[in-house]
């Protein structure tokens, strides 16, 4: 595997999160994660989708509202993941049930081209390619990123995960929302 360390103290590289809540104002909560990202030292938020409201996975609870942004980073994906997990708990984030309610989940997906197996780390995301919340959004904003196990773009992968899916549309989104106070950011890099 290529170690990539000496190359991210210097060089920023692209990495993509997935953003989701279903606690409190979770709009405001995850546009509010965002500015926070954004004013982090060796963060930029690049790209962010559109906000999906979509079924939980898990126990019962409420519906979550999700998406995804692009972030350049000048951070190993270790102090990625730290800073990930320190903006959940600042949200009030507490680790209880596996797959329950949450203020703030924050999951790193990409790193680059970046394929990383550690005891505290999956890049990309294990489940990324299973979950249509995960990848419509993602989609919507890097389609031509690709994803390093599969070798398959991301709006690929979509319609992979939809046709086996017996071609449902937005199988566990249930509205969509488009920004309410920030602009939506456009990507200025092609996937």
């Amino acid at each position: 595997m290529v170690d990539h360390t000496e190359k991210l103290d210097t060089e920023p590289m692209l990495s993509a999160i997935a953003l989701g809540s279903n606690l409190g104002d979770s709009l405001v909560i995850l546009e509010s994660a965002l500015k926070n990202l954004d004013q982090t030292p060796g963060i930029t938020v690049k790209a962010k989708s559109s906000w999906y409201q979509t079924a939980p996975v898990g126990p019962p609870q409420p519906d979550y509202l999700n998406g995804c942004a692009i972030l350049e980073v000048q951070l190993t994906p270790e102090e990625l993941l730290e800073t990930l997990l320190g903006i959940e708990r600042q949200f009030g984030r507490v680790r209880l049930e596996h797959w329950g309610p949450r203020t703030l989940d924050l999951d790193l997906l990409l790193f680059d081209q970046l394929i990383l197996e550690s005891p505290t780390l999956q890049i990309p995301h294990p489940r990324m390619t299973q979950r249509d919340f995960v990848l419509r959004p993602l989609a919507e904003i890097a389609p031509h990123w690709i994803e390093p196990v599969s070798g398959m773009a991301i709006a690929q992968l979509l319609e992979q995960l939809n046709s086996a899916e017996g071609n449902r549309s937005n199988s566990d989104i249930t509205e969509q929302y488009f920004d309410g106070d920030s602009p939506q950011l456009k990507s200025e890099y092609k996937y």
